[in-house]
């Protein structure tokens, strides 16, 4: 069952944190969310799954940025959430794809428990200008039945910042490399480059 628009709002505080909340962007059966204002790219021609790859870090300035199709862009969210026994899901926004944007490729599915910013993994169809705090994407939540754990990954819970993909730590967990565009931590040992 998904939660409507009031039982969000009746949440807040308890199973659901959305920080900061804005009254005007709750639906009747979801809470839209806005964008940040950067983004990461890609900086490797082939991207490999066993290592942490390079990223750019993009301003989106404030009269917009043009997405180019055939290029996949990691934003984020304003709005950090939490979730504590219920499922949360985000999805774009009907008018959104009605300009030929994808704001989640595939990972639009989250877990029970999740706290922190919402990564996007954006692609356009064609040429499209976006802008820094529109309403790119809904947040929806559904009810959970029977027992569970609650998610507590170390690869993306509490995160503060756009989160590119770190399934090298499942695959390769002794591969480091020391990207400072990302900011994640290392040990005492020398980075690799």
């Amino acid at each position: 069952m998904i939660l409507s628009g009031v039982e969000i709002q009746q949440n807040l505080g308890g199973s659901i944190v959305i920080e900061p909340f804005d009254p005007a962007n709750l639906n009747p059966n979801s809470y839209n969310l806005t964008l940040h204002d950067e983004l990461l790219t890609y900086e490797e021609v082939v991207l490999d799954m066993r290592q942490q790859n390079r990223v750019r870090r993009i301003k989106i300035p404030e009269d917009g940025l043009v997405l180019n199709p055939s290029q996949l862009y990691l934003g984020r969210t304003v709005e950090r959430t939490e979730t504590h026994s219920l499922v949360p899901m985000i999805e774009g926004r009907s008018s959104i794809g009605r300009l030929g944007l994808f704001v989640h490729v595939t990972a639009g599915f989250g877990d029970v428990g999740f706290c922190g910013y919402w990564t996007l993994e954006i692609f356009a169809v064609q040429p499209v200008r976006i802008y820094p705090r529109v309403a790119i994407c809904q947040i929806f939540y559904h009810q959970l039945e029977g027992e569970f754990e609650a998610y507590s990954s170390d690869k993306y819970q509490h995160n503060q910042d756009i989160q590119p993909s770190m399934l090298f730590k499942e695959l390769n967990p002794d591969a480091r490399r020391y990207d400072p565009q990302l900011k994640l931590p290392f040990d005492d040992q020398d980075p690799v480059y």
